[in-house]
């Protein structure tokens, strides 16, 4: 099955505006309703993942687009998303201004055949991990928020901006999946029309 292509985009401006595609904000939220939102996005993704054999399903995409993920590959990336916050945001609480290692993240996609996972499991995984992330987001406190870290390409966050950063993946790959559902649904109700 083809992969998409890589994601080679800087998102770091989410930080200073809206998501004109997802429509997160990133200080919509006060500091002490991150960790629920987390919770939250974790109970988005049971339901998005408990919708049968259409988990498994790529959506339609234009003639000449490369395809796009399914609602299952999307789940497994995005469990691995939170494991990844999880881990870096453990790093930034514990150690003065570290660089958070590389991620390929589509090297992962593939060694991880994210297609052929059991979607209830990474429902599990993602929710369990997410638990976690926002037990250590919610005990954040005081000049925690402004302890420093760095992505190897040398974007600089504080504790608060890798919060709100890595909580927009979360609900972008939210809207992505339910993007792909519509388009689903919609060439199921098209192939099903006149006769």
């Amino acid at each position: 099955m083809d992969q998409p292509p890589p994601d080679t985009k800087n998102w770091t401006w989410v930080l200073e505006q809206q998501c004109p595609e997802c429509g997160y904000e990133a200080y919509a939220a006060e500091r002490n309703e991150l960790g629920a939102r987390i919770r939250a996005n974790a109970a988005d993704w049971r339901r998005l993942l408990s919708r049968g054999d259409l988990v498994y399903q790529r959506p339609p995409v234009a003639p000449g687009q490369p395809p796009a993920w399914s609602a299952l590959e999307y789940g497994a990336h995005t469990r691995d998303v939170v494991q990844l916050f999880h881990d870096r945001l453990k790093l930034a609480l514990s150690k003065k201004n570290p660089t958070f290692s590389d991620w390929d993240q589509d090297r992962a996609a593939i060694d991880g055949n994210y297609a052929e996972q059991d979607p209830n499991q990474v429902a599990y995984q993602l929710a369990a991990t997410a638990g976690r992330v926002a037990d250590m987001v919610d005990r954040v406190n005081g000049s925690q928020w402004e302890r420093t870290a760095k992505r190897s390409d040398g974007a600089e966050f504080t504790v608060e901006t890798l919060i709100r950063y890595k909580l927009h993946d979360l609900v972008h790959h939210v809207w992505d999946v339910e993007q792909g559902y519509e388009a689903l649904t919609a060439t199921d109700e098209g192939e099903g029309g006149e006769e």
